[in-house]
């Protein structure tokens, strides 16, 4: 049984390799060569990297792994993320009961029922933004400035009951805060800034309530506006990167792979599997999920003490050949559902519902209303994020 003396393959992020899509080469060779492996992590600590199916399921499933990023040992992926949990916390990073009394506040938006119920106006939103992008007989479009971010962030503004006219604040906040060279220092004065406008807005619920979930948090009396100004930013940043990202990424893994472009213009019903396939392949969190052990547990060939971190690859998890035969290949066709590209366990993402409509809606409607969409620029010069947290492209240049 391994332990904690074994050497370090690695320093976590490695290098990317030729195919934007994929995960980085070595994290690939760990998965077939010593799939729970030893890595150093950018402030010389050590942590674990889980890089296939089974365990990273195992880690993201088992309490004996915590979520808790204020106990000793928790792998942070660079200096801006220890920042962002510095003395606030969300509740994605604390364990039960705390996690789940705080969720359960905000499990009712986000279930299926009531989120297809929003389906008519998020499709108004993309029918809007596509219509503005199309005016004028225009040919050609950043999608990811004129659509992709726009749709998502003005969807999460609309369930939060935030202003959508101050997109641009909140935009750039979450680049600075998300950017993996920002300084503690940038982070910090980042997530103030935002954090104060939440509270600001929080505040001016409690005498001019409208039906945002802000405006709810309020009602029920049970949160400081502190508590809830942190969980606006939880859900306003990552309602709309997210999405966001995914979104010109998929199209952009569509217009390289054509015969699946034209198998999903063929069969637009069948989108929903398409998104499901595209969430695999692309699993825009590259850096991976950070978990620390709370007491000696056997992962693997591997026993991690009490106290070492383990940095979930989902990303390589996706792609697992014993999970996903030809995983790094994309085929919409394929049964993708047992992905984890929104985690596992306890801990999944609570806005999974929202983000798989938003998709479904963007790819179909982008599909239908644009049959001669493709890349404006070579495909060498579009701008891959892998200066970010959540992995996407800058721009999309798109002609139609």
């Amino acid at each position: 049984m391994a332990t904690a003396a074994q050497t370090p393959r690695f320093t976590h992020p490695a290098a990317r390799g030729t195919c934007p899509f994929a995960p980085p080469p070595a994290y690939r060779q760990a998965q077939q060569e010593e799939p729970v492996s030893r890595i150093t992590l950018w402030d010389g600590s050590a942590s674990w990297l889980a890089t296939r199916h089974e365990d990273v399921k195992a880690v993201l499933a088992d309490p004996r792994f915590s979520a808790d990023s204020t106990r000793p040992g928790f792998p942070f992926l660079t200096a801006g993320v220890r920042q962002l949990n510095a003395g606030r916390p969300t509740f994605i990073r604390m364990d039960d009961p705390e996690h789940a009394r705080l969720r359960r506040m905000l499990t009712g938006d986000f279930v299926i029922k009531k989120v297809e119920a929003l389906r008519p106006r998020i499709q108004r939103i993309a029918d809007d933004l596509l219509d503005r992008m199309t005016a004028d007989g225009r040919t050609g479009a950043d999608l990811v400035r004129e659509f992709a971010l726009p749709l998502p962030s003005l969807v999460i503004c609309l369930l939060l009951g935030v202003p959508y006219q101050d997109h641009e604040f909140f935009q750039e906040c979450s680049r600075v805060m998300l950017r993996r060279e920002s300084s503690a220092e940038e982070v910090g004065a980042a997530q103030d800034r935002l954090v104060d406008y939440l509270n600001r807005l929080t505040e001016a619920k409690r005498t001019q309530p409208d039906d945002g979930i802000l405006s709810r948090l309020v009602e029920r009396g049970e949160l400081t506006t502190a508590e809830i100004g942190a969980m606006g930013r939880l859900l306003l940043v990552a309602g709309h990167e997210t999405t966001a990202n995914m979104t010109a990424l998929s199209v952009l893994a569509l217009l390289r792979n054509p015969d699946q472009l034209d198998h999903l213009r063929r069969h637009p019903e069948a989108v929903t599997g398409a998104v499901e396939e595209l969430l695999r392949y692309l699993t825009i969190v590259h850096s991976g999920l950070g978990r620390v052990a709370t007491e000696d547990v056997d992962l693997g060939a591997v026993r991690i003490r009490a106290g070492e971190g383990v940095v979930c690859m989902i990303s390589t998890a996706n792609r697992d050949e014993d999970e996903f035969p030809d995983g790094d290949e994309l085929d919409l066709t394929r049964d993708a559902r047992r992905h984890l590209a929104f985690g596992f366990g306890v801990h999944q993402c609570l806005g999974q519902p929202l983000a798989r409509l938003e998709l479904q809606i963007a790819l179909a409607t982008l599909l239908r209303r644009l049959p001669e969409l493709r890349l404006a620029v070579p495909f060498e010069d579009v701008r891959f994020r892998g200066d970010m947290l959540i992995y996407g492209v800058h721009e999309l240049p798109l002609a139609w």
